[in-house]
């Protein structure tokens, strides 16, 4: 017998808050990563995937700025982008 959870979709709430936080660091990061010559799609993706924030230079502070926030939130904030909302 299937258990009615298994068929139901969860659902995920917003903090708006965060979004535009998210929005803004990874904004610096990608500025001070491209300042010190590195990829910062692929700096930003290795560290996403790693977790390890060795990705993402310490050049004005991104490295700190970056760890502020969860990699989930990086990701929505990602996709909303992508998608266009």
């Amino acid at each position: 017998m299937n258990d009615n959870r298994e068929q139901q979709t969860a659902k995920f709430k917003v903090n708006r808050e965060e979004v535009n936080e998210a929005r803004e660091i990874l904004f610096e990061v990608y500025n001070a990563l491209k300042e010190k010559g590195y990829n910062p799609i692929n700096q930003i993706v290795g560290y996403l995937l790693s977790g390890d924030p060795t990705y993402i230079t310490n050049h004005k502070n991104a490295r700190s700025l970056i760890r502020r926030l969860e990699r989930d939130d990086i990701l929505e904030e990602l996709v909303r982008k992508y998608v266009g909302d």
